[in-house]
C-alpha cells in the first residue's frame, strides 16, 4: 500500500504542475508581440476580456458568498471551507488561462510572421498548456489537500459543488457574452457592410475576438474543471462504501495525479511533432498522453486494489472519450459538411434544414457509445466502475484542455493578422491553425459532453446511496412528475439562454449599425470605431443574463426535493441527464457542421466568398453559434450541477 502511503504528497504534484504552468506563461511573454499596431490590438482584447472575467467574477462572489453562509449554517464550517475552495480554484485556472490566452495569440501571429507554421502551432500550443496544466493541477492540489484532511465525503462534495457552481456561471456569461458579440459582427459586417470578417472597419470585431477568449477559454476551462473534480468526487462518494473505503477512495486521487504527469509528457512531446501536419500533431499528443496513463493505471489499479476489472472500467472511459470526440469530429469536420455546404446553393432555409438534420443525426454515435461504456463499466466493477470510466475519460485533462485552449488562441491570431494587415501569407498560416481548432474544440466538447453524463450518472448513484434510496420507482406517481420536470430543465435553460443571446446580439447589432451611420471615414478606414461601447454593451448584457439560468439549477432541484421528496428528486435528475445529453450533443454538433460548412466555402469551394452560397451560409453558422458555443455547452454543468447540489443536501432530505 505504498502508494496511499505516498497520497498525502498528491498535492505537491499538484503545485509542481501550476508552477510549470506559471512558467510557461512568463516564457511566452517573453516571445517577441510584433508591430505597434498588432500590440495595440491585442491590447485591447486584452483588457476586454480582463475587464469581463473582472465583472463575472464580482457577480459570481456574491452568490459564492451567499452559498458559503448557507453551507456553514445547514452543515459544518468544512464544507463551507471545501465550497469555497472549489470556487476559487475554477476562477483562478479561469483566470491564468484567460491571461495567457490572450497574451500568447499575438505572439503566435508574430511567429507565423517570422518562423512559419511549425512556430506558431508551437507557441499557441505552449498558450493553451497554461490553461490546461492550470486545470490539472488545481484539481489535483484541491481535491488532495481536503481529502488528507478530512477523508469525509460531505465535506469532499462541497468542492465539487463550489467547482460546478462557478463553472455554471463561467458558462453561460461566457457564452452568452462570445455569441452576441459574434453574431453582432458577422451580421453587420459581412452580411450588411460586405466586410471581411476580422475587418478592423468592424466595431464589434474587438468584442467578438474577446468573446473568443471568455467563452473558449475561461468558460471552457471552468467546464472541464468541474467535470474533471466531479468525476473523481463521485468516485470518492461511491468509493466511501466500499471495503477497504481507504483503498477505494484513494484511488481516483492516485489517477489524476498519474494522469496529470501524463499530460505534461503530452505538452513536451509537442517539441517533436511541430514539423508534422498541425492536426497530427495535435491529436498525437493528447494520444501519447493517453498511451502513458493506461500504461501506469493497469499496475496502480493492481497495488491498490488489486482487481483488474477495476482497469477495464477506466478504459471504457478512455476509449469512449476518444470515440465521441472523433465522432464529433465526422460531423462537423467530415464528409456531412460538404453535402451541408452544397444545400446552400438553394439558400440558408435548406441549409438550415439540413443542418438540424445532422444535429439530431449525430447523437446516434455518441449515444451508443456512452450506453456501451457504462453497460461494461458497470459488468466490470458495478457502480464504482461507472465512476472511474468518467475519471478515465478525464484522467488527462491537461493534454486535452491544452488542445481545447489552443483553438480560441489560433482563432485571435487570425483576428490579429487580419487587423493588423499582416498579409495573406500569415493569415493562411493562422487560418490553417484555426481550421484545427475548430477540429479540436469539436472533440473537446465531445470530451465535455461523455464525461458529463458518466459524471452525471455517478453522482446520481452517489446521491441514491446517501439518500438511503434502494430503488427509484418509475409506477410511483411522484417519480413521474420529478423525472418530467427534470427532462424538461435542459429546454427551459435552452430557451433562456438563447434568448439571452438574442438581446444581447439585438443590442450589439443596433450599436454596430449607429456606429457605421454616424462615424464619418469609418468605412473608408479613415476613422476608428468605437470598440470600447461595444464591448461594455456586450459585457453588460451577459451578466444580467446568466443570473435567472444560474440561480434556477441551483434552485430547482432543491424545491424538488423538499416539496415532492427524494425518489422524486431521483427522477428528476434521471430525467435531467437523459434529455440534457441528447440536446447538448445536437445543438454542439449542429452548431459546429452549420459553422464549418461556411469555412470550406470559405476555402474557395462552390465559388468562396461573395456568392450566395456563401451569404446563406453565413445566416447559418450565425444560427447555429449560440447553439455550439452558449445553450448546447451549459448542458454538460447543468446536469452535473444540479446532480451534486443534490447529492450535497441528500443528508438534509432522508
Amino acid at each position: 500500500m505504498i502508494l496511499i502511503e505516498l497520497l498525502p504528497y498528491a498535492s505537491i504534484f499538484g503545485f509542481l504542475g501550476l508552477m510549470f504552468a506559471l512558467s510557461l506563461y512568463f516564457i511566452i511573454k517573453r516571445y517577441p508581440s510584433g508591430n505597434e499596431t498588432m500590440q495595440e490590438i491585442a491590447e485591447a482584447i486584452h483588457s476586454g476580456a480582463m475587464v469581463f472575467l473582472r465583472r463575472e467574477y464580482s457577480f459570481i462572489s456574491i452568490f459564492v458568498v451567499v452559498v458559503f453562509f448557507v453551507l456553514w449554517k445547514l452543515f459544518s464550517i468544512n464544507t463551507s471551507l471545501a465550497f469555497l475552495t472549489g470556487a476559487f480554484c475554477s476562477m483562478l485556472a479561469g483566470y491564468i488561462g484567460m491571461k495567457a490566452s490572450t497574451r500568447s495569440a499575438v505572439r503566435t501571429t508574430q511567429a507565423a510572421k517570422s518562423g512559419g507554421l511549425p512556430e506558431a502551432l508551437s507557441l499557441a500550443f505552449q498558450g493553451g498548456a497554461v490553461m490546461g496544466m492550470s486545470v490539472a493541477s488545481l484539481g489535483v492540489i484541491g481535491i488532495g489537500v481536503i481529502y488528507y484532511f478530512t477523508k469525509d465525503p460531505v465535506i469532499i462534495n462541497g468542492f465539487a459543488m463550489g467547482a460546478s457552481s462557478v463553472a455554471l456561471f463561467a458558462r453561460l456569461g461566457g457564452g452568452i457574452y462570445t455569441k452576441s458579440a459574434d453574431v453582432g459582427a458577422d451580421l453587420v459586417g459581412k452580411i450588411e457592410a460586405g466586410i471581411p470578417e476580422d475587418d478592423p472597419r468592424n466595431p464589434g470585431v474587438i468584442a467578438d475576438n474577446v468573446g473568443d477568449n471568455v467563452g473558449d477559454t475561461a468558460g471552457m476551462g471552468a467546464d472541464l474543471f468541474e467535470s474533471y473534480v466531479g468525476s473523481v468526487i463521485a468516485a470518492m462518494a461511491l468509493g466511501a462504501t466500499m471495503v477497504p473505503a481507504i483503498n477505494y477512495m484513494s484511488l481516483p486521487l492516485i489517477l489524476i495525479t498519474f494522469g496529470l504527469v501524463c499530460s505534461l509528457l503530452g505538452v513536451f512531446s509537442i517539441k517533436f511533432l511541430k514539423n508534422f501536419n498541425p492536426q497530427s500533431a495535435l491529436r498525437n499528443s493528447t494520444y501519447i498522453a493517453g498511451f502513458i496513463f493506461l500504461a501506469g493505471a493497469f499496475y496502480i489499479i493492481k497495488l491498490v486494489i488489486g482487481n483488474s476489472n477495476i482497469f477495464w472500467a477506466v478504459l471504457c472511459g478512455t476509449i469512449a472519450g476518444v470515440l465521441i470526440g472523433l465522432e464529433s469530429e465526422y460531423f462537423t469536420a467530415g464528409p456531412p459538411i460538404k453535402s451541408l455546404a452544397k444545400t446552400a446553393e438553394t439558400g440558408s432555409a435548406p441549409l438550415i434544414i439540413m443542418g438540424l438534420a445532422i444535429g439530431f443525426e449525430s447523437t446516434i454515435l455518441p449515444v451508443l457509445t456512452l450506453s456501451a461504456s457504462i453497460f461494461i463499466s458497470f459488468k466490470m466493477a458495478g457502480l464504482y466502475g461507472i465512476a472511474l470510466s468518467a475519471v478515465g475519460m478525464l484522467a488527462t485533462i491537461g493534454i486535452v484542455m491544452t488542445t481545447d485552449s489552443y483553438g480560441p488562441i489560433a482563432d485571435n491570431a487570425g483576428g490579429i493578422a487580419e487587423m493588423s494587415r499582416a498579409g495573406g501569407e500569415v493569415r493562411k498560416i493562422t487560418d490553417k491553425l484555426d481550421s484545427c481548432g475548430n477540429t479540436t474544440a469539436a472533440i473537446g466538447k465531445g470530451f465535455a459532453i461523455g464525461s458529463a453524463a458518466l459524471t452525471a450518472l455517478a453522482l446520481f448513484s452517489a446521491f441514491q446511496k446517501t439518500a438511503n434510496l434502494e430503488s427509484i420507482n418509475l409506477i410511483n406517481v411522484k417519480t413521474v412528475v420529478g423525472l418530467l420536470i427534470g427532462a424538461l430543465m435542459p429546454f427551459a435553460i435552452a430557451a433562456l439562454t438563447l434568448k439571452a443571446v438574442g438581446r444581447a446580439a439585438d443590442k450589439m447589432v443596433t450599436e454596430i449599425r449607429r456606429q457605421f451611420s454616424t462615424i464619418k471615414g469609418l468605412m473608408e478606414g479613415t476613422a476608428k470605431p468605437d470598440s470600447d461601447r461595444c464591448i461594455d454593451i456586450v459585457t453588460k448584457s451577459a451578466l444580467n443574463e446568466m443570473i435567472l439560468p444560474g440561480l434556477s439549477a441551483v434552485v430547482m432541484p432543491l424545491l424538488v426535493g423538499f416539496f415532492i421528496g427524494a425518489e422524486a428528486l431521483g427522477g428528476f435528475l434521471a430525467g435531467a441527464t437523459a434529455s440534457g445529453v441528447l440536446l447538448a450533443i445536437f445543438m454542439a454538433n449542429a452548431g459546429a457542421s452549420w459553422d464549418n460548412a461556411k469555412k470550406w466555402i470559405e476555402e474557395g469551394n462552390l465559388g468562396g466568398k461573395g456568392t450566395a452560397a456563401h451569404a446563406a451560409s453565413v445566416i447559418g453558422d450565425t444560427v447555429g453559434d449560440p447553439l455550439k458555443d452558449t445553450s448546447g455547452p451549459s448542458m454538460n454543468i447543468l446536469i452535473k450541477l444540479m446532480a451534486i447540489v443534490s447529492l450535497v443536501f441528500a443528508p438534509l432530505l432522508m
